[in-house]
């Protein structure tokens, strides 16, 4: 079985679970093919296309500077400070001195950023409520809150991966390593037998 948590198994295994995963694999390939294509309307990247979004959608109170970009879009802060420059660079968004920190930056869109953003939306909204429409409003709000608990340990999930995959693998090339170095001494033996 690919799961040993009770919570994620039944009767029958891991049934459920992996059915939940491939149902996850098509609807996140759906959902990528169609950032892709919104991006791709307003000539950006699919990540330049998220920065535009995640800071349309700031406020007052929580101005979007590259740090909490970053963190909202689960990528590195090297990374989309080089996207925002671009972005910047095309007129698309504006620094600005944060208040209280002058190490810091704010961003924001410019006239030509909003106006790219209120082009794309004639071609988001229908595709949205064409992903998301089946749902009644609770549902909606559900899945919102699950998928925002789930993203947040994928993260870890990701580096435990990376940390049993190491160490199966170390232990994997030391029984082999094991096996091999006892091999030729077998061989040795039998030789020195048949030659009494």
């Amino acid at each position: 079985m690919t799961a040993s948590k009770p919570e994620l198994l039944e009767k029958e295994g891991d049934r459920t679970l992996r059915g939940l995963l491939y149902d996850y694999f098509a609807f996140g390939r759906s959902l990528e093919a169609c950032r892709e294509i919104f991006a791709n309307f307003v000539d950006l990247s699919t990540t330049q296309y998220l920065i535009l979004i995640a800071i349309k959608n700031s406020t007052a109170d929580e101005p979007m500077g590259v740090n909490q970009i970053a963190e909202r879009l689960y990528l590195s802060g090297a990374f989309v400070t080089n996207e925002i420059n671009k972005l910047v660079a095309d007129g698309l968004l504006e620094k600005s001195p944060h208040p209280e920190d002058r190490r810091r930056v704010q961003l924001a869109l410019t006239q030509h950023g909003v106006g790219l953003l209120i082009r794309l939306a004639a071609l988001q909204r229908p595709v949205n409520d064409a992903l998301f429409g089946m749902l009644t409003r609770d549902e909606f709000k559900m899945l919102s809150q699950l998928l925002s608990r789930l993203a947040s340990s994928a993260d870890s999930a990701l580096k435990l991966a990376e940390h049993v995959k190491a160490t199966l693998k170390s232990q994997e090339d030391q029984r082999a390593l094991t096996t091999n170095s006892s091999a030729p001494r077998r061989k040795g033996r039998a030789a020195l037998r048949n030659t009494r």
